[in-house]
């Protein structure tokens, strides 16, 4: 998961790498490869490239949080037929050394965007 965009030379066999995206209310700790708090005055930080690689059936893993991915940092959107904020678009399982509850009382989330 730690890839830098340009160390990719080939797509891979099954899914898809996604890359620009932001973490806010965390970072990513490429040594542990694992959420970590953020850094003392970092509001956002950003993702290495990410694997995403659908499954059948899919059980999240235990030590994982379930990061939401927005387009934007505004977190509000039209609650479309779905129930679903129109402003989300999936969540991310990141592997994480601290709860999901954790990262859910800090408001961590990954962002398409930054309305800086």
């Amino acid at each position: 998961m730690d890839k830098e965009q340009s160390a990719i030379t080939s797509k891979p066999e099954n899914g898809i790498y996604i890359y620009g995206l932001f973490l806010d209310g965390g970072r990513w700790d490429s040594r542990t490869h694992s959420l970590a708090d953020a850094l003392p005055g970092e509001m956002y930080s950003r993702m290495p490239v990410i694997h995403f690689n659908p499954e059948r059936l899919y059980v999240q893993p235990s030590g994982t949080y379930a990061a939401p991915i927005y387009k934007t940092s505004v977190r509000a959107g039209v609650l479309s037929t779905t129930g679903q904020s129109t402003n989300f678009i999936i969540a991310a399982n990141l592997p994480s050394k601290e709860p999901a509850d954790y990262w859910v009382l800090k408001g961590t989330a990954l962002l398409c965007q930054l309305n800086d």
